[in-house]
């Protein structure tokens, strides 16, 4: 089961599109490979999406009081919503292994 986990992780990534991961998710896809675990991945894969999102919100606010170009908050937008569909691809790739796993006979 542990020899499967860095295949699941390769699988996941070439599924999603390695193009659209972000570095830090690309960092710790490579990772996973060289011996951290699939919950280290998940859970490096997640921070970086939180992080994303409030770097994001934080770049409208600073729109907003006039602090920030428009450009500049769309170009923070727009990384956090690849990170978050990224995010959501991984996890619906997870739930779908998890439910292949359950229906094999034992």
């Amino acid at each position: 089961m542990i020899g499967l986990v860095p295949g699941i992780v390769a699988s996941v990534a070439s599924n999603v599109g390695v193009s659209a991961l972000s570095g830090a998710t690309k960092g710790a896809a490579a990772s996973s490979v060289d011996g951290a675990s699939f919950a280290q991945v998940l859970e490096q894969v997640t921070t970086d999406v939180v992080d994303k999102v409030k770097s994001s919100e934080a770049a409208s606010i600073a729109g907003v009081q006039g602090k920030a170009s428009v450009q500049q908050v769309v170009d923070e937008i727009m990384s956090a919503e690849r990170a978050l569909q990224t995010a959501i691809a991984v996890r619906d790739k997870a739930v779908g292994a998890y439910q292949e796993i359950s229906r094999m006979a034992i």
